[in-house]
Order: structure tokens, then C-alpha cells, then sequence
């Protein structure tokens, strides 16, 4: 066949050798089966016509005689007229022949041993001057019951072969409907896996193939594809990366993988029906952002494809981004303000009133001044302490004031540092978030956050005075997705609490929250002594 013949065509082609093959084999198999078969019946057959003759009294009296008369031969001509048998040859005890289809035989002696002398029946296949035949052998007894000769009946092999030869066109009949039945099945086959193909040929199937594997494995993104019950078809190598899979899982199910309760929801079968576009999930650490298409060709559903993007340094980086434009934004209205103060010092000292501007000078230089000695002195992590100052200012700048306490001195491990100070800084945003925006309403916009020790913990506490969390929110609120804040264009809302929680549970800790007044929560970590790990 040429190279890109049909695939069909292939098929039917492949299955129609197959099945000549196969029919040739079996008429052969068949064929020896049956030769076997009719040269057992004819090796019978032969038998009974000798131990016919061996029973005659004539031939039993005329042998025992040395038959003068030549009788024998006139016996066997006809025994062998009516039965059929290609020839009778009567030998006495000596091997000495007294009938033969040749007569220049007679009075010969036989080649071989006379195996009758045992009073059996023999039967076999005898390859003697008159060519192949089935041979059946009986001795004759005499009077004493002894044995004093054989009769040889021989049936030969053409009229074995002429038997078969009747018989192998019903053979072969049936064999060619077999193959013809054969044929229409190869072909519906073959049909059938068009269909299921789409179309496509062997060439097409093969760089379908490869231009996927090496699309699949080349891009950064992860995909996921699951058939319509939910089994893994498909998994690139940036889809077990993201999601911390080490081996391969084609052929399991979702609900049988370890993966996040989130994440399983949104892979699983019930979910098949329903399109995502940029889900968030968190996941491992990372921030993932899942989309699901469903699969459908010609009307059939094949199930949905999952594509998982990593969005974890972007938004990583939009937070650092926030963090330093409130920053930037804070400094400028110090540099305002310390412009402010510096005209005040200036009108006191021109005025003389050197002892108020002194006193002034101790006032505006006194909060911060506390808040960072009593930081560095009790904590000695440089990270947190530079954290808790820098949101010191960016809390006055939007109009809230935020007191740090940690009254004893603590110990906060490299392991901890990275993860409290992410937990620290989103709870301290979303605190003065709440307090600046309800600060008219409710009084004095306050954020405390509380450092402490208890029984080998590392208990962190953010409170403020802004309106709380509602009281069947408590669970909800660390949930991914939940907020209070307007989603600013494509950015994603709700994932700060969700990643204090799995954060705080990763150092082997707790969160918790109170409704209220205003907001309080409570952060429980195993305490790093110096020295010790957590």
C-alpha cells in the first residue's frame, strides 16, 4: 500500500490478509485433520474386509491344504471385486504369497515379517510395490486355532484422497462466507474508526501527536484535560509542577488526587458543564488562576480542558507595588508636613520663644522615636520591625493611628520571618483599610497590633475600631474570594486572609477572628526560641 493511502483502506486491507491468512491455515489444519480422519476409516475399513476373507472356511481349508487348486485366488479376485479393496494378498505361515493383484508374485515370499503371527488385527499405512494405501492385516487360524497364515487388504491412497477432494468444497464454501462476513465487519470496523478519528489519516494522526507534545511541553502554562467522567487524560509538565505532583496521573480520577478542596471542586465532574474564565485558587503558596473550557466536536462531548496559570510573583509584585505607592504617597504628606513644622520652628526661634520650640520639637519627635526604640529592643527580627514602622506612617497618612505593643523581648526564626511578615502586613492593611474608611463615622481610626508570648506560642493580635466582620462570617471571611472592597479593574479581591490562614497553618499555627467591636485577629504560632528551631 502507498504511504498515506486511506485509513480505511489500510484497515480493510490488513483485516482481509488476516483473514486469508487465517483461512488458509485452518483449510490446511483442516485438511491433515481429515486425511488422518479417513485414513483411520480405510485402515478399518481394510481390516474388516481381511478378517472377512481370514474367516472363510474355503480359504481357511484350501491354506491349510497349500491350496493345489489355486481356489485362493479366484476367492480374493472376488472378495476384492465386491468389496472395493484395491487388493487382497493371502500369505500362509512361511510368508509365501497365494493371491496377488500381480500374479508373478504368487508363490513369492513376502519381504517383511508376518506381524499377525500374535492372533491380533493390525491396521496402518503400507507403502509397498503397489504404492501408498490403507492396509489393514488378520491372521487365519487352522483347525488347532493356531495361526497358519495372513490376509493383507490394502485400499489405495487415491481413493483416500478422492474421498477428501468430495469433501473440500463444502469446506471451502463455508470459508469463503466466513471471509465475506469477515470482510463487511473489517470494513463497518474500519468505518467506525474514521468516525472516531475525525477524519484524519495515519500522517495526520502522527503530527497531530507530535505537534502537541511539543506544544503541550513547551508552553508555561499548565493544562489539564479530563474526559467526560472526570478521568485525567492529559497533564503537561507545568501542570504537575504547579501543582506538586511528582508522577504521572493519566488515568485517575479527580476525586482520587490529593489537591486542594478548592481546586478539586473546580476539576470536578460536576463542574463539566460549566465554563471558568480566571478562577483564583490558592494553592501550595502559589496564587493559581484556573479557566475551564468544555470539549464538544461534531456534538460530541469529550469533556473540558483546564489551563492553569502561575500568578503568584505578578501579584506578589502588585502588592509590593501598593506598598510602595502608599508609601511614596505617605512621605510625600510628611515631607509636607515636615515642611509645616520646620516654618513653625522657625516663627518660634524669630519670635524668641526658644523653650516652646524646644518643647515642640520633643512633641513631634516623641511617638515615633518610642515605637522604634521599644521595636528594636523587644523584637529582633529587622524585617517585621522595618514593616510595623513603615506602616506606621503610611496608618497617620490616611488619617489612623497605629500602636505597636510588644512588651517582651522575642525571638523570630529565618524559617517565620518571611511568612509573619506577609501575615502581619495583610492583616495591618486590611485594618487600616477598614478604620480609614469608616473613620467619620465611628470616631477615632485606631489599629493596635499586639505582639506576645504564651505557653511556647507567638500569639499576634490586630484590632481596630472599624465596623467588624458580621457574625455568620467568622469562617467565610478567610474563604478566597471574600471582601468587603470594590474589585479595582482586573485585580482579585479576597485573597489576603485565605493566604494568612494557609500561611499561619504551614508554620503549624492558627487564625481566628471576633466580630467585634471593630475587627480583632488572632494569630497562634509555635515560638522560636534563640537557638531552637520552630
Amino acid at each position: 500500500m502507498r504511504r498515506h493511502s486511506s485509513l480505511s483502506v489500510r484497515i480493510l486491507g490488513a483485516q482481509i490478509a488476516v483473514l486469508a491468512v487465517t483461512s488458509a491455515i485452518g483449510l490446511t489444519l483442516w485438511a491433515l485433520q481429515l486425511r488422518h480422519v479417513l485414513d483411520q476409516q480405510y485402515e478399518q475399513r481394510a481390516l474388516a474386509i481381511a478378517q472377512t476373507v481370514a474367516s472363510s472356511p474355503d480359504v481357511q481349508a484350501a491354506l491349510a491344504q497349500r491350496d493345489p487348486q489355486r481356489r485362493i485366488v479366484g476367492i480374493a479376485e472376488q472378495m476384492r471385486a465386491a468389496s472395493g479393496a484395491t487388493y487382497i494378498v493371502v500369505v500362509d505361515r512361511g510368508g509365501v504369497r497365494y493371491s496377488h493383484p500381480n500374479p508373478a508374485l504368487i508363490g513369492q515370499r513376502v519381504e517383511v515379517p508376518l506381524i499377525v503371527l500374535d492372533g491380533n488385527g493390525h491396521v496402518g499405512i503400507d507403502h509397498g510395490s503397489l504404492g501408498r494405501s490403507a492396509n489393514g492385516k488378520a491372521p487365519i487360524f487352522g483347525a488347532d486355532h493356531t495361526v497358519i497364515g495372513m490376509v493383507s487388504v490394502g485400499v489405495r491412497d487415491r481413493e483416500v484422497s478422492s474421498a477428501m477432494w468430495s469433501m473440500l468444497p463444502g469446506m471451502v464454501g463455508y470459508l469463503a462466507i466466513a471471509v465475506a462476513i469477515g470482510v463487511i465487519a473489517a470494513d463497518l470496523v474500519a468505518r467506525r474508526l474514521k468516525r472516531q478519528t475525525f477524519g484524519l489519516e495515519l500522517h495526520d494522526l502522527a503530527a497531530l501527536v507530535q505537534e502537541r507534545e511539543a506544544t503541550l511541553h513547551g508552553i508555561r502554562e499548565g493544562v489539564v484535560a479530563l474526559d467526560r467522567s472526570g478521568r485525567v487524560t492529559l497533564m503537561n509538565d507545568q501542570a504537575r509542577q504547579l501543582l506538586g505532583i511528582a508522577f504521572p496521573l493519566e488515568g485517575m480520577t479527580v476525586d482520587k488526587l490529593r489537591l486542594d478542596g478548592t481546586l478539586r471542586d473546580l476539576l470536578s465532574p460536576r463542574s463539566n458543564d460549566e465554563t471558568l474564565t480566571d478562577e483564583i485558587v490558592l494553592i501550595g503558596g502559589r496564587l493559581l488562576v484556573v479557566s475551564r473550557r468544555k470539549v464538544v466536536h461534531d456534538g460530541v462531548d469529550l469533556g473540558s480542558v483546564i489551563t492553569l496559570r502561575d500568578r503568584t510573583e505578578l501579584e506578589a509584585a502588585l502588592r509590593e507595588l501598593d506598598d510602595v505607592r502608599s508609601l511614596t504617597d505617605a512621605l510625600r504628606a510628611q515631607q509636607h508636613e515636615f515642611s509645616n513644622r520646620m516654618h513653625v520652628l522657625a516663627g518660634l526661634l524669630e519670635l524668641g520663644r526658644s523653650t516652646e520650640a524646644m518643647r515642640y520639637v520633643h512633641q513631634i519627635n516623641g511617638a515615633t522615636a518610642n515605637v522604634d526604640a521599644d521595636l528594636q529592643r523587644n523584637l529582633d527580627d529587622a524585617h517585621l520591625v522595618a514593616l510595623l514602622l513603615a506602616k506606621h506612617t503610611v496608618a497617620a497618612e490616611r488619617g489612623a493611628t497605629l500602636i505597636v505593643d510588644c512588651p517582651n523581648p522575642m525571638h523570630i526564626s529565618d524559617d517565620q520571618s518571611e511568612a509573619l511578615v506577609t501575615i502581619v502586613g495583610n492583616l495591618v492593611d486590611n485594618a487600616v483599610d477598614a478604620v480609614a474608611g469608616a473613620a467619620a463615622a465611628s470616631g477615632p481610626a485606631l489599629v493596635t497590633v499586639s505582639l506576645t508570648t504564651h505557653d511556647d506560642q507567638l500569639v499576634i493580635e490586630v484590632a481596630d475600631t472599624g465596623p467588624g466582620i458580621p457574625a455568620d462570617a467568622r469562617e467565610s471571611v478567610f474563604a478566597r474570594g471574600w471582601s468587603t472592597k470594590a474589585t479595582p479593574g482586573d485585580r482579585s479581591r479576597g485573597l489576603g486572609l485565605a493566604l494568612v490562614r494557609q500561611l499561619a497553618e504551614r508554620l503549624g499555627g492558627t487564625v481566628s477572628v471576633d466580630e467585634g467591636p471593630g475587627a480583632r485577629f488572632r494569630v497562634a504560632v509555635p515560638h522560636a526560641r534563640r537557638g531552637v528551631p520552630a
